[in-house]
C-alpha cells in the first residue's frame, strides 16, 4: 500500500495550560505530513492518544492488571478475575480493546520511526528527538503488555504495511524493547520539553524495571544507580495521610519524585479514578463505581499484616455500599472538585520505584542485606510514616532484622506491595517475577484460591487470529 494513502488520526494529547500539550484533532495524509517539527510533534501526540484512552492505561489496564493482585477485590462484572480461573467473555473483550489500543500506539509511533528522517523542514536535532520518543513509546506499550500475552506479532517500521505478521516471542520482543529504549536514553533529553514527554531517565529507569521484571538484577543495579546518582530525583516529603495529595492530587503538574506518568487534565481526566470510589463518598464529587476495593475479613492476611502507622494505609477508608462492613475503598487518587473525570495523573515510573528496585536488586547481586541496599530500602520506609526520608529516624531497618538475603526481599517485596498500590499493575508483576509457585502460593495464602493455569496469560484477541493468516488457531494461550 502506497504511503500516501496511510492516515493517521492526531489527537493532541494534552489540554490547555503551558505545561500540558493541547488536544486537537486532525487527519493528516502522511505523504504531505512528517515534513516540520510541528508535524512530528504532533504525530508523537497521536501515540499518545490511545495510550491514555479509556480502553488502554485510562481505565481497563489498571482495573485488569490491580484486581490480580493480593491487595485488591474486584466488584461487579470484575469480580470474576478473583475467582483466578482466567478471563470471561466480558474481560476478553476488555482485553481486546486494549490490544487494539496498544497496536494503534504502536501503528503511529511505527509511522513516526519510518517517516521522521525524511522531514524535509525539520532539524536533524527535532529528528532524532521525536524518534526517540516514538521509539520510548513503542517500547513502552510493547513491554506493557508482553507478560500478559507471552508473545505478540512484532510490528515496526520494517513491516509497517504487512497484515499478516506471526506471533513472535517474548525473547523477540524484548530485544525490540532494549533496542529502543538504549537508543531514547541515548537521544532523549535529561528534562521534558512539555510535562508527559519522556527523557532519558524515564528510559532508564524503563530498562531497570524491565531487567528487574526478568531477573537480571545486576543489569537492574547498574540503571537504577545511575538515576540514583544523577540527584534530579528525591522523595516528596508526606507527614500526614492527607499529605499524600502532594504526590497524586489532581492539581500537579509535576513532582520532584516523577520520572514517567501518564499525564491527565480536568478537561480530560483520567476514568480509573471513577473506578475507586462510591457516588456518596466525600473523594470525587458525585462520581464512582466502585469496583475495587480491600475487604479487610476476607483479605485479612494482608490487613492485619499492615502497621496501623503506616501512612499508606492510611488512604484506605471505610465505606459500607452493600458487600459487608468490613469493605475499604482507597483514596490514594480523588478529586474533590472534578469536572468529568479524575484529572490525577497515571504515575508509572516514580523514584520510590527506582529505590525499592536498587535495594532488592543490589542486596540479591551481593548475596546479602547491605547497608546501602537497606538504606534504600528506608528511605521509602521512612516517608511511609511520616518521617524524613534522608534522615535517621526510629522506623528504619538494620543488618541485624536481616539474618539472611531471602528474610530481607521478603520485606522489600513487602513495601513495594504497600507503595506502588494502583500504579501500573506492579504488584501481579512482582509476584510473576517471583515465580508461578510464589504466585500460587501467595494467593492460596491470601484469597484461598488456587490459580488455574490459564490465568497466567491473556487469550490473543480472536479478531487477531481471524484476520491475521500468520497466526492459527492452535497458537491460542492454553485455555482458550
Amino acid at each position: 500500500m502506497k504511503r500516501s494513502i496511510y492516515i493517521i488520526s492526531v489527537l493532541l494529547v494534552f489540554l490547555s495550560c503551558e505545561d500540558a500539550l493541547i488536544e486537537e484533532p486532525k487527519a493528516i495524509v502522511s505523504e504531505k505530513f512528517y515534513n516540520t517539527a510541528g508535524d512530528l510533534e504532533t504525530a508523537v501526540n497521536a501515540i499518545i492518544a490511545p495510550l491514555r484512552s479509556n480502553n488502554c492505561f485510562g481505565s481497563l489496564y489498571p482495573w485488569q492488571t490491580e484486581i490480580y493482585s493480593d491487595f485488591q477485590l474486584g466488584r461487579g462484572s470484575y469480580a470474576v478475575l478473583n475467582n483466578y480461573q482466567g478471563l470471561d467473555n466480558t474481560n476478553i473483550a476488555r482485553v481486546g480493546s486494549m490490544w487494539n489500543e496498544f497496536y494503534l500506539a504502536i501503528r503511529n509511533a511505527n509511522l513516526v520511526i519510518a517517516n521522521a528522517p525524511d522531514a524535509t523542514k525539520a532539524s536533524e536535532a527535532d529528528i532524532i528527538r521525536y524518534t526517540s520518543e516514538a521509539r520510548f513509546l513503542r517500547a513502552f506499550s510493547y513491554a506493557a503488555i508482553i507478560p500478559y500475552f507471552g508473545k505478540l506479532p512484532l510490528r515496526t517500521e520494517s513491516n509497517i504495511s504487512a497484515t499478516e505478521i506471526p506471533l513472535s516471542s517474548s525473547e523477540e520482543i524484548y530485544s525490540l524493547i532494549f533496542e529502543d529504549l538504549e537508543y531514547a536514553e541515548q537521544y532523549l533529553p535529561d528534562n521534558p520539553s512539555v510535562a508527559g514527554r519522556p527523557t532519558k531517565w524515564a528510559a532508564k529507569t524503563a530498562l531497570a524495571h524491565i531487567y528487574f521484571l526478568r531477573g537480571d538484577y545486576q543489569e537492574a543495579v547498574n540503571k537504577s544507580e545511575e538515576i540514583i546518582n544523577s540527584n534530579q530525583f528525591s522523595l516528596v516529603g508526606v507527614e500526614t495521610v492527607d499529605d499524600w495529595q502532594k504526590l497524586f492530587g489532581p492539581t500537579l503538574i509535576s513532582t520532584t519524585e516523577e520520572i514517567f506518568y501518564i499525564k491527565n487534565s480536568k478537561e480530560s481526566g483520567w476514568f480509573f479514578v471513577d473506578f475507586l470510589h462510591h457516588p456518596s463518598d466525600p473523594y470525587y464529587n458525585g462520581g464512582g463505581l466502585f469496583a475495587c476495593y480491600m475487604d479487610t475479613e476476607l483479605l485479612s492476611e494482608r490487613w492485619n499484616g499492615w502497621d496501623q502507622k503506616d501512612l499508606r494505609k492510611g488512604l484506605y477508608y471505610e465505606w459500607e455500599f452493600g458487600l459487608g462492613p468490613n469493605t475499604q475503598l482507597n483514596n490514594k487518587f480523588m478529586d474533590t472538585e472534578r469536572i468529568g473525570n479524575g484529572a490525577n495523573d497515571y504515575p508509572f515510573y516514580r523514584y520510590a520505584d527506582v529505590l525499592l528496585i536498587y535495594a532488592e536488586s543490589v542486596g540479591r547481586v551481593n548475596n546479602n542485606a547491605s547497608t546501602e541496599a537497606i538504606e534504600k530500602l528506608n528511605m521509602v520506609h521512612r516517608r511511609a510514616y511520616g518521617k524524613d526520608p534522608n534522615q535517621p529516624s526510629d522506623v528504619d531497618f538494620t543488618t541485624d532484622d536481616f539474618p539472611d538475603l531471602q528474610s530481607f526481599v521478603d520485606v522489600v517485596v513487602m513495601e513495594r506491595g504497600y507503595e506502588t498500590i494502583y500504579e501500573g499493575g506492579k504488584r501481579w508483576l512482582d509476584l510473576l517475577r517471583l515465580g508461578r509457585d510464589y504466585t500460587k502460593n501467595t494467593i492460596k495464602k491470601v484469597h484461598g484460591k488456587d490459580i488455574a493455569e490459564k490465568h497466567f496469560l491473556w487469550p490473543i484477541p480472536t479478531s487477531e487470529i481471524d484476520l491475521n493468516d500468520a497466526i492459527d488457531e492452535s497458537e491460542q494461550n492454553p485455555g482458550y
